[in-house]
């Protein structure tokens, strides 16, 4: 197939450019500098400039594909709610170019969406439109594009991590070396769910070969690490104390981050692993944090 990637030269979706020209699919690739139009060009992929401030640009992409795979996403959390707003739109016009053709439009989500109620597993089959995180945006703009006849599948994420990013942890670690300190909430028993990045690109490969209109399928390989865990295993890299935060005092300490410091995040992958075949083999996350070079700041 030849398979339009957003996002394409960014963390995961240059993982996934590489998988998918390493099992014989031809890339158009979204790029939106010299520099990354030169890396596709380099490994083998085509380029299609544009930008998410673009959606117009992003969506002749998406028509000149036999399918696409949207893992763009604009990373600026300051700005998270106008940056899934964004997203919406690009989901949008990339629909709106794909109407009517039947070609796969598979879109990116989070876990927490699935979730199923508290203490419970996310799960694939279930959406929390009323979840605090306003990614949600993405999944309304792929079930209104659905119900026009477009053939969207959706994989959700966890933390995607190797040894130099790992989703919200990455932010959490610069926040923990400017506060001088790594902090958690209450006991820190919250889980947030985690899977290697190039699992995950694997992931994203088999979901658009093995397309399935409505489809949720959760890139999850562990189902939850707790949050503790997690602090205490960046507070020894970073050399820096590890405390516990009272509940309530998380937004001062925490900023934006605050609305997930708290969340149990925990979901389950037991349905995309048996419709796709899919097995992770990656390293887990306390192992790619553990064997991270804390001197190089993000």
């Amino acid at each position: 197939m030849r398979i339009f990637v957003t996002g394409a030269t960014g963390f995961i979706g240059s993982r996934v450019v590489q998988e998918l020209l390493g099992t014989g699919h031809q890339v158009l690739g979204l790029a939106r500098s010299d520099a990354g139009a030169d890396w596709l060009s380099s490994v083998g992929a085509e380029v299609q400039r544009g930008t998410l401030e673009d959606p117009q640009s992003v969506a002749r992409g998406a028509a000149a594909a036999d399918a696409t795979i949207h893992t763009a996403f604009d990373h600026d959390f300051s700005r998270f709610v106008e940056n899934c707003e964004k997203d919406g739109r690009v989901i949008r016009a990339m629909g709106a170019a794909l109407a009517g053709s039947n070609r796969p439009l598979i879109i990116t989500s989070g876990t927490g969406l699935g979730g199923a109620g508290p203490g419970k597993l996310a799960l694939e089959h279930v959406v929390d439109w009323d979840h605090p995180n306003p990614r949600a945006e993405s999944e309304r703009a792929g079930a209104d594009l659905a119900a026009q006849g477009v053939s969207v599948a959706v994989v959700r994420l966890p933390q995607v991590h190797d040894t130099v990013r790992q989703g919200l942890i990455t932010p959490f670690i610069e926040l923990s070396r400017a506060k001088g300190v790594v902090a958690y909430v209450g006991e820190g028993a919250n889980r947030w769910p985690a899977a290697h990045v190039d699992d995950v690109a694997r992931l994203y490969r088999l979901a658009v070969e093995h397309h399935e209109a409505g489809a949720r399928y959760h890139a999850v390989a562990e189902e939850g690490v707790a949050v503790r865990e997690i602090a205490e295993v960046v507070g020894a890299g970073l050399g820096l104390p590890v405390r516990s935060l009272p509940r309530g005092e998380g937004g001062d300490h925490f900023g934006w981050l605050a609305m997930f410091a708290e969340m149990d995040l925990s979901a389950s992958s037991t349905w995309t692993r048996q419709r796709l075949g899919w097995q992770p083999m990656g390293p887990d996350l306390l192992t790619d944090l553990r064997a991270m070079d804390y001197s190089v700041q993000g």
